[in-house]
């Protein structure tokens, strides 16, 4: 028979070097726990200096409270924390209060604390190297602490094997001081290697909405400053503020996606769903907008003591918490109106560079002249030269400020209007209005896509949408499967205004659409809409799917690419885009428009 082992109790170092496992993961997790430190001391500024991506070196100072020797031989002991002065694990107000960071810290690397309290004598430096402590000595030290940990995981050489290069390192560092200083604004940040600075935050100034927004441009960049919506909302004692950005400022990752609770930054499920769903009706799947929200709610609602990294959290009424998400994005976006992103405008400045304009013309002058006009190499240019010449006599494109199309009473000024006024149609598909201080370039298709997709929102809100009888019933053959996947959805299709009945092995007949589609191409709809159901699956209702099957249905009901607008009509579409919530972008997140300042056309000229 055999003995079971020995139970017994592992040592100091061993226990230490098992938290660090949990703790310390990598360079960035050492100095995240650290600058945690160092704001819950109340430091105003805070330097970092890294050396090798953190495997050599992490130092961080704060101008904080600081410690005296006392606190400081407590400090490195196991669970010991000034964080929790009434022993209560619930109402947290700390960023760090497990005790576990810096003897963990110490057990796998040669950890240095030097402190000095404010008003204090001296300060006090205290070493401890692979969990060995060494002995209090005094130290010259301005107020606040200086933790320096070099040679990370010199004591257990198997986790070095776990780290990347140096460059990767680095930027999970950044990662973290970027998170950090999002959340605390007031406090200065810096990050070196000793040489070069690569992080410089200087203290934000002004009221706390300013504060933050001032940082997120720093960190997220200017674009991010000059199109983020603010956000401010609060129920049943939790309060939810922020700014987000516009939805056609958006990327292909979620890396620009932050929240804060408590002042604690989380990566938290709940939070990346909620956000998905507020911008589930302005972006394509595979976009993500920029986002920084700031959560703040009683101590005793929420669990931050789910990850030992502390950075997931956990809410006592998630569904709340989700809900308070979703309406306040919902409602600065709604906000928002008919604004696009000024980064649209600048894209297509950014594409139009004199040089090549001109460089273009050079060439096209270069060529060789030929007799009767035109220029050699070039067939039909002259015909189309002389073309171009009568129309400008008799434009018969419209409306201009005076057209006779325009109806009596109908201010035709620029001014008048935050989209202008018609000025032309181009290519059969852009619209070009004259604005009081610019020019307004209309994607017609996807504008009035945006508008029969948010009628149809208020349309089934209302109750209903109105559906009319097709004058001859219209068959669709599709293959049996999808014939069948639409047949099984007859009673939610009647309730967004489709009445399609089987008709035979693999066809439907449809005797109704929405009226607000207009004339459409019902086989191409249909088609459309079952192989929507096909990529959606069973599981899902059209409920569910709402969204999309709108911006499916609404695209087939918008104003084509190609088709010849009267004055009347595009003015029409400009009116409706400035009364219509979202119609700055179509329904997946592209511009519907882009406008250009008469200062950035002057420069393009160079006139400016």
């Amino acid at each position: 028979m055999a003995l079971s082992p020995l139970i017994r109790r592992l040592p100091e170092t061993l226990v230490n070097q098992i938290a660090a496992g949990e703790v310390v993961e990598r360079p960035a997790s050492a100095l995240k726990e650290l600058v945690e430190n160092a704001l819950d001391a109340g430091a105003a500024n805070i330097d970092i200096q890294l050396r090798d991506g953190g495997r050599t070196l992490i130092s961080v100072s704060d101008d904080g409270c600081g410690m005296t020797a006392d606190e400081i031989v407590l400090a490195i002991e196991r669970h010991a924390t000034s964080k929790l002065p009434d022993d209560d694990l619930v109402h947290i107000k700390s960023l760090g209060f497990r005790g576990e960071a810096l003897p963990s810290i110490g057990a796998v690397a040669r950890l240095s604390i030097t402190s000095r309290v404010k008003d204090g004598d001296s300060a006090w430096t205290l070493s401890v190297e692979g969990g060995h402590v060494g002995q209090v000595q005094p130290a010259a030290h301005p107020q606040g602490t200086r933790v320096e940990v070099r040679d990370l995981f010199f004591a257990t050489p198997a986790r070095l094997k776990f780290l990347k290069a140096a460059r990767t390192e680095l930027s999970h560092a950044q990662e973290i001081i970027h998170r950090l200083a999002m959340a605390h604004p007031g406090v200065g940040f810096t990050l070196s290697d000793g040489t070069r600075t690569s992080i410089r935050l200087a203290p934000a100034q002004g009221e706390l909405f300013t504060q933050r927004l001032d940082r997120l441009g720093a960190i997220m960049g200017r674009d991010f400053f000059d199109n983020a919506l603010q956000v401010e909302a609060e129920r049943e004692g939790v309060r939810l503020t922020g700014h987000i950005g516009l939805p056609t400022l958006n990327r292909g990752n979620a890396q620009h996606q932050y929240m804060f609770v408590n002042g604690r930054p989380v990566k938290d499920k709940l939070f990346f769903g909620a956000v998905r769903g507020a911008y589930r009706d302005f972006l394509a799947h595979d976009r993500y907008p920029y986002i920084a929200l700031y959560l703040e709610i009683p101590p005793d609602q929420v669990d931050v003591n789910v990850h030992p990294a502390k950075t997931e959290v956990r809410f006592r009424d998630a569904g709340l918490v989700r809900g308070l998400i979703v309406s306040a994005l919902k409602h600065a976006l709604a906000d928002a109106g008919h604004r696009a992103s000024t980064t649209v405008a600048g894209a297509a400045l950014g594409s139009l560079r004199p040089q090549d304009v001109s460089g273009a013309l050079a060439q096209f002058q270069s060529r060789p002249y030929a007799q009767g006009g035109g220029y050699a190499g070039t067939a039909g240019l002259s015909d189309r030269a002389a073309a171009f010449q009568a129309p400008l006599h008799n434009f018969a494109m419209a409306p201009t400020a005076r057209s006779d199309s325009v109806p009596d009473g109908f201010e035709t000024e620029p001014n008048d209007y935050p989209l202008g006024v018609a000025r032309a149609q181009v290519h059969e598909t852009y619209i070009v209005a004259q604005t009081a201080d610019g020019i307004v370039v209309v994607d017609q298709h996807a504008a009035h896509e945006r508008i029969v997709y948010e009628r149809m929102k208020q349309a089934l809100d209302a109750g209903g949408i109105k559906r009319q009888g097709l004058l001859l019933p219209e068959v669709v053959e599709l293959d049996e499967a999808s014939a069948a996947r639409l047949i099984k959805r007859l009673d939610e299709l009647q309730e967004l205004g489709l009445v399609i009945e089987p008709f035979g092995e693999g066809a439907v007949v449809v005797r109704e659409v929405p009226a607000m589609l207009g004339q459409t191409d019902v086989q191409k709809l249909i088609k459309d809409l079952a192989d929507d159901l096909a990529e959606w699956g069973e599981m899902l209702s059209l409920h569910e799917k709402l969204a999309d099957v709108a911006a499916t249905m609404a695209c087939h009901g918008s104003v084509r690419a190609g088709r010849r607008l009267n004055g009347n009509e595009m003015n029409a579409l400009l009116r409706e885009m400035e009364a219509t919530p979202h119609s700055g972008q179509c329904n997946h997140g592209r511009p519907t428009y882009v406008e250009l300042k008469l200062s950035d056309i002057e420069k393009l000229f160079g006139r400016r």
